[in-house]
């Protein structure tokens, strides 16, 4: 039975990846959920369909888990908790458990060192309505929830046209210091391609060798 991919957020770069991996790599059928599919070119149409709705509409959200057997979140939103809440309630509603997430390194204080912080630094670490405090509540939610999620905090991202990645588990200490979003990408249809592997990890993710002070590029 081919599997139904959710993708919401799906006009974002890394979800852009994703969804190459997934059309080259598996035979998933794809639902591209975004709030402005005028942004979205389609390659298959016969495993693509968009959907017009907002992860912040409990109502457009729910109409599209029911169709989903996996959901991929590709969201950078302010109210990041809210949608994170209000995917894990449409999801254990309809009764669907595997979860990919897209988070950011540093939400849990796990990058060492002098990088440390300067990414602490960078995206407000400490503070309470800060780009990391935010996304770490977010991913609380996840974590907290009974379905079978893999949270992917990456390094700084790059345009790269490579795939070239290792990952640490929480508790671990990040490293490196960039990785391409291709990368992620490929990592994410890796992912909902064997879900038992990933299932309730919650993984930071980097190129290998690409330890410093800051990514090359700053």
């Amino acid at each position: 039975m081919t599997k139904q991919v959710l993708i919401l957020g799906a006009t974002g770069q890394i979800a852009g990846h994703a969804i190459t991996a997934l059309l080259d790599e598996t035979d998933a059928h794809l639902l591209l959920f975004t709030r402005h599919p005028q942004h979205l070119t389609v390659t298959d149409e016969a495993r693509e369909a968009v959907i017009k709705g907002d992860t912040l509409d409990p109502a457009s959200l729910d109409a599209a888990v029911a169709q989903a057997d996996v959901v991929y979140a590709n969201l950078r939103n302010p109210e990041i908790k809210q949608q994170a809440k209000n995917i894990v309630a449409a999801m254990d509603k309809n009764k669907v458990k595997q979860l990919v997430w897209i988070s950011s390194i540093g939400i849990y204080d796990e990058v060492p060192g002098k990088f440390g912080e300067w990414n602490n630094e960078m995206l407000g670490g400490g503070q309470e309505d800060s780009y990391l405090r935010t996304y770490r509540k977010a991913a609380d939610v996840i974590s907290a929830s009974d379905l079978d999620y893999t949270i992917i905090r990456p390094a700084w991202l790059t345009n790269k046209d490579e795939v070239e990645y290792e990952t640490t588990e929480r508790g671990e200490a990040f490293k490196g210091t960039e990785v391409s979003r291709k990368s992620i990408g490929t990592l994410v249809a890796t992912i909902i391609a064997d879900p038992a592997k990933y299932a309730r990890k919650d993984l930071g993710v980097n190129k290998p060798h690409t330890d410093g002070d800051k990514p090359a590029w700053y």
